[in-house]
């Protein structure tokens, strides 16, 4: 079974895309970096004063995509190297994920299907440096998960 965005090949040009959309939407600032020790990528970005922050985890795609790729006795290499291989196509594929999910949030907002606030309002960054998702989960102002 594919993954979706397992066959991405360029994270590089994903970031390019973003930015070029961004700065077309109308932002002022861009950003991107990783977070080594957790595996989180991330793209920041300035629209009218708002400051957004979006973040991937490749640890997280990797991790799925050792549940369709598992390592076997018939996979070349070791577990470590299936593993790193794992990692470095997360890191690619979130890159190609974070483009493709800012396209549709953009033309939403330019089509009037959402606002900016609705499509960006739990990335937006606060004074103390937390998203508002992160913010709203610290006071504990959602309802609690249900698991299936």
């Amino acid at each position: 079974m594919n993954l979706p965005y397992e066959n991405a090949t360029s994270g590089d040009k994903a970031i390019g895309e973003i930015q070029k959309m961004l700065r077309a939407f109308g932002c002022q600032r861009f950003a991107t970096g990783e977070d080594y020790e957790t595996g989180e990528l991330f793209v920041q970005f300035e629209h009218h004063g708002r400051q957004v922050q979006l973040r991937a985890s490749a640890k997280g795609y990797a991790v799925a995509w050792l549940r369709a790729h598992p390592f076997t006795s018939r996979t070349r290499g070791t577990r470590a190297d299936h593993e790193a291989k794992a990692l470095k196509i997360g890191g690619i594929a979130v890159y190609s994920i974070l483009r493709d999910w800012v396209k549709g949030q953009v033309t939403a907002i330019e089509i009037g299907m959402l606002t900016f606030e609705a499509a960006f309002l739990s990335h937006i960054l606060l004074p103390n440096g937390q998203t508002v998702i992160e913010h709203m989960h610290q006071q504990k102002l959602l309802p609690a998960e249900v698991k299936p």
